[in-house]
Parts: C-alpha cells; structure tokens; sequence
C-alpha cells in the first residue's frame, strides 16, 4: 500500500502534471521534480516563481520550454501542452511515467500505469520508445534502486538487447553528459551499490565503467575475500552505511579506489606472489580519464583521483605521525579517511583478523584527534620574502622548499614563532654546507 498522498501546488491555468511528478504523488511520495504541460509555459513559469519566490527562466526558448528553481531544490519544468496528449504519454519510457493528473485529481492512464505502480513493477510503454533513446536503458536500472521496483521480463530483455546494440554500434550513443546524470541520480541513493551491480547484469556497466569491469575476475588474497570488481562495489556499500551524506566525488573515489589494479598487476619474482605496485597512482589517472570522459566537473574529477591517489597512504603510528598525516593531507580530510575505512571494511580476507582491524581503527583516531586539534591550517610564520631574504636566494623552488619545511615543522609544533622559523631554516642551510662536496 502506497503512503497517504501529500497536498499538491496550486495547478496552473489549463495544466497537466505528467510523468515522474504524478507518478510519485500516486505513490504517496511528495515530489521535487514537477513536469507540467500547460498552454503557455512562460506565463505559467513566471507566475509560479513568483508566488513561490523562485526565479524563472527559459531551457529552450525555440521550443517553449520553461524552468523554475525554488528553494530546498524543488523544481518545475514547463512544456507546451500537447495536441494529443494520449498520443504524448504512450511516447513515454516507462508505463508508471506514461500518467497525467489533472487539476480535479483525475488522471490519464493510457498503459496501465497505476496498476504497475501498485505492483512495484517497471514495464515499458514499448521496446520501439526505448529504442528512440537509449539513454531509457541506463534509467531502467537506475528507477530499480531509486523507486524499488522490478524490471517486468519483457522490459529486462529489452533493456539488454538495447545494451548489445550499443555496443555493437547499431544504436547511437547517449551524450555523456546525459549518461553522467543518469549515474549521479543512481550513486546519489542509498543502496547505489546494488545499481552498479544492475547496470553490469544489464549489460550497461561495459558502455559507461569498462576500465571498471577490468577488475572482474582479478583475484586478490591476503587481506581481500572479493576480486578487484566486487571489492570497489563493496566499498561504495561500506562507505554508504556508514556515511550516507558522503558527497557524489567521494562516492566516486570509493567505487573506482582500486581501479588501477589490473593494469598494475604483476608477480614478485621471489615469491611467487601476486602484486599490485603503483595501482593508487595508475586508478588515480584513470578515475581522472573515466570522469572526464562523463563530463565531470573538473574540480570534483581533481578531487575524486586524489583521494584514489592517496588511498594507500601508510595511517600514523603515534602522535607526532598523526599531526604530519593531517598536515600533508588535509585538503582531502575527512573524505581521505572514509575511504580508506571503506576500502579496509570492504576486505575480510584471511589476513583481516581482528587484531589488525583494531589497530586501524585507533590509527585513524589519531588521525581525526589531530584534525580536531587543528583544523585548519597555522597561519605562516613566514612569507617568500622573508626565506629570500633571510637565506639570500632568489625566487625558485628553494622558497617553496623552504616555507613548506617550516610549515611543516609549525604543524608538528616543533616551531611556534617567527624566530625560531628562522632558525630552523639557518640550521637547515648549515647542515646542507658542512655536508660538502661529494668524495671522488
């Protein structure tokens, strides 16, 4: 039984509410996303934005398309009403999308939509609309896991005769950008692990992840009781349960951490054993290729192959460790931390003994205790000027040397004022002299 309906917004003069905002108030669930069909889409805009306090503006000023954005991230589209509008909603994806709700609650169910919605089963209004865009093959999988329902056997099959044509380019492909959003919405729920697995069942995963699926097969030992593939989805269910306000470039970083390991395996000539050397550096710049490749932001691709990159850094011993680890590494704190606790919580290998989990654990106390400690960080004792005046240099990579020491020094508390900065650095130079010329 679906939730008791919330209220609705006032409708628009002549409107319709179509597709995924009428299929979620018939579920019970107050939709964000309105999709109204209404005779003049700029009035219409205009006229909730200003009842609303919103701002209104054109998304296809050619064919009438109208956006609002109001505050907590509700949002209205506004399309020209259509001629025919049975004709319009048997064009639709999906049968519980092919609905209409008029103002008076009535709706419009040419496909059997709500008996679908009833059944919690996700059937196509025909394989000929999945066809006419494909990106509907990856929106299968992902109204999977965001609306919990089930693929009816028909619609799988075509979903994955749309994913072989694909892929053997008998289909054009989705933009990548339309793909990327398709995967965010995905990845931004829940149980976004069970997705990734869905879009691999499909036959989805090869046409978005494939450096991803490399994984698959790749067996790891020690530590891990998953290959490579399943222990990056594994991750991602780790870092969700534990984390589930983690943002999308986190998610990210936790799904494709070791990504790199296929092309970085080899065999350790003595013992035989398989290795995996330089797998962060390799999953670094292949997180970067595969989400350029989506379109990413480039801030956020910047920041998801960093935390890849730095996803093995060793956790400190003690104390004095845990104030370096924060200071070389607190632009990616806390999310570096949470990765890495997904990336060990993912691994319950034969070598993942309680012990050592235990150990990890207090690790990263430390770690967070010298974040709390200090979070942000001390302000420079000194400036370039400064170091090139204080040790006679001239402007190059020895003052950025030089101030990073000190910074460094200042966050261990080894340096608390101006003057002993300076001392450290005139102690530095000494040494650096008395070493002398190298013996011939």
């Amino acid at each position: 039984m679906f939730r008791r309906r919330p209220p609705l917004p006032a409708f628009p003069p002549g409107a319709l509410l179509v597709g995924g905002g009428a299929r979620d108030w018939l579920r019970g669930v107050r939709p964000k996303d309105f999709d109204w069909a209404v005779p003049d889409p700029e009035a219409a805009a205009r006229e909730v934005a200003a009842r609303q306090g919103g701002a209104a503006f054109p998304l296809d000023e050619e064919r009438g398309y109208w956006r609002v954005h109001l505050p907590e991230g509700v949002q209205h589209d506004f399309v020209p009403l259509p001629g025919d509008v049975m004709d319009d909603l048997l064009r639709r994806d999906f049968t519980v999308n092919a609905l209409a709700l008029m103002a008076d609650r009535q709706v419009l169910d040419p496909t059997g939509g709500q008996a679908d919605l009833r059944a919690r089963r996700l059937r196509m209004v025909s394989e000929a609309n999945l066809r006419d865009d494909p990106l509907r093959a990856w929106r299968a999988a992902r109204f999977e896991v965001t609306l919990g329902f089930r693929l009816e056997a028909a619609t799988e099959a075509a979903v994955r005769r749309v994913a072989a044509e694909l892929s053997a380019g008998l289909l054009p492909m989705p933009a990548p950008e339309r793909i990327r959003d398709e995967l965010h919405a995905l990845l931004s729920h829940p149980d976004a692990a069970r997705g990734i697995w869905r879009l691999e069942e499909l036959g989805l995963l090869a046409l978005t992840l494939p450096e991803l699926r490399e994984g698959i097969g790749v067996t790891q030992g020690g530590f891990h009781h998953l290959d490579v593939f399943a222990h990056g989805v594994e991750a991602l269910h780790q870092l969700l349960a534990r984390f589930p306000d983690a943002g999308l470039p986190l998610r990210w970083a936790t799904l494709l951490h070791d990504v790199g390991k296929p092309r970085a395996r080899g065999v350790n000539p003595k013992s035989g054993r398989t290795t995996f050397y330089e797998h962060d550096r390799i999953g670094a710049a292949l997180t970067k290729a595969i989400l350029t490749r989506l379109r990413l932001p480039s801030a956020e691709v910047e920041r998801a192959a960093a935390l890849v990159r730095a996803h093995m850094a060793p956790l400190p011993a003690g104390e004095r460790e845990a104030r370096r680890f924060v200071h070389r590494r607190r632009e990616l704190l806390p999310d570096l931390l949470r990765v890495m606790l997904a990336d060990r919580e993912a691994a319950r290998g034969p070598q993942s003994h309680p012990a050592i989990r235990h150990a990890y654990a207090r690790a990263m106390d430390r770690v967070l205790g010298a974040l709390e400690e200090q979070p942000a960080a001390p302000r420079p004792l000194l400036t370039g000027e400064d170091v090139m005046a204080l040790l006679d240099i001239p402007p190059g990579p020895a003052v950025g040397e030089a101030l990073r020491a000190v910074a460094e020094a200042q966050a261990l508390g080894e340096v608390r004022t101006a003057e002993e900065a300076r001392a450290l650095l005139l102690g530095r130079e000494d040494a650096a002299s008395s070493s002398g010329p190298p013996h011939l």
